[in-house]
């Protein structure tokens, strides 16, 4: 079905056929892409404006997202369907599904764009799609119980995965497919950021309210940072210099200066923030907000909110391409 033909009707109902013969340049990316579990949409917010400009089936309970590194594909973890949904972002319909195993959560991409990788809650691994055959490849077991996300360092050399009920963080060498560490952080480790040169990693724990700091060369912890009630999300900022994270209990979002690893400054969003997103430039933070259906959008400049806006039910968290 057409990407325009499934847009909200936001606007008068002549915005359809005027979109289908505006410029495709003026619809170019970033596009921001945010799952709702509860609608089991994809609804697609023009960076630039704000705007949301469509909305996309994403299964029945769409959570994790990646866009293959063309901008042509986006891949969604469909939990209930134990599958990642392809969609064809240039056709603007249903692709593929790849069958991964119960309980497919947090979704990333490897910075070559060549692998597509799920945590597996319900087995206790990670399923590794190849995004030239969109098949699955091969599977990664970790120690970890419940493996909440995996995401790849900027290098692509490590792979970091939560583990939910284990109160750690597996590491796997990706290119020998195994785990190589196990680092006991707070209660529930949730989000999991880099720094751009990939030297630490940031990880929310979500019951025990602190960002973890991981150096990923000596898999050693080299700092706590006390965060607000239920810190989930993590988002790095491409200067390395920020690191923010979603605090779902205190309905705000903290940022961490990474370089005296501080809070220094509290942003409030709507109810129970979850995952997030930064535009490539830095300027704009999308958090998604569960409970209030909506998506903040944070001047990262002045650490402030410009705006909520209103996607589908139950907003599991955004990624920009």
């Amino acid at each position: 079905m057409s990407f325009i033909r499934r847009i909200r009707v936001l606007a008068p109902a002549g915005f359809a056929a005027l979109a289908t013969a505006l410029p495709a340049t003026l619809f170019a990316a970033p596009f921001a892409y945010v799952p709702n579990e509860g609608s089991g949409t994809i609804t697609v917010i023009d960076t630039a404006t704000d705007q949301v400009v469509g909305e996309m089936p994403g299964g029945t309970k769409p959570r994790g997202l990646a866009v293959g590194a063309d901008g042509r594909w986006l891949y969604v973890s469909d939990q209930p369907n134990n599958r990642l949904q392809v969609l064809d972002l240039k056709a603007r319909k249903l692709g593929p599904a790849v069958l991964l195993g119960e309980s497919p959560e947090g979704v990333s991409i490897s910075p070559d764009g060549r692998w597509v990788v799920a945590a597996i809650e319900g087995k206790n691994e990670i399923a590794v799609t190849d995004t030239r055959t969109r098949k699955l490849a091969f599977a990664i077991p970790v120690h970890g119980k419940n493996p909440e996300h995996a995401v790849f360092s900027p290098n692509g050399r490590l792979l970091f995965v939560s583990a939910e009920e284990g109160d750690a963080v597996d590491i796997i060498d990706f290119a020998t497919r195994k785990q190589v560490a196990q680092v006991a952080v707070g209660a529930r480790p949730r989000g999991i950021g880099f720094l751009p040169d990939s030297s630490r990693a940031y990880v929310a724990t979500e019951n025990a309210n602190e960002v973890f700091v991981i150096d990923t060369a000596r898999y050693a912890i080299v700092a706590r940072i006390k965060a607000g009630l239920r810190a989930n999300g993590i988002a790095v900022h491409p200067n390395g210099g920020q690191v923010y994270v979603s605090n779902g209990g205190d309905a705000n979002v903290s940022v961490i200066d990474t370089a005296s690893n501080q809070v220094v400054a509290t942003i409030p969003v709507g109810q129970r923030p979850w995952n997030m997103a930064l535009t490539p430039d830095g300027q704009k933070l999308y958090v998604a907000n569960g409970r209030s259906n909506n998506v903040s959008v944070i001047d990262t400049a002045s650490r402030s909110k410009l705006r909520d806006i209103p996607v589908g039910k139950l907003p599991w968290g955004v990624v920009i391409k």
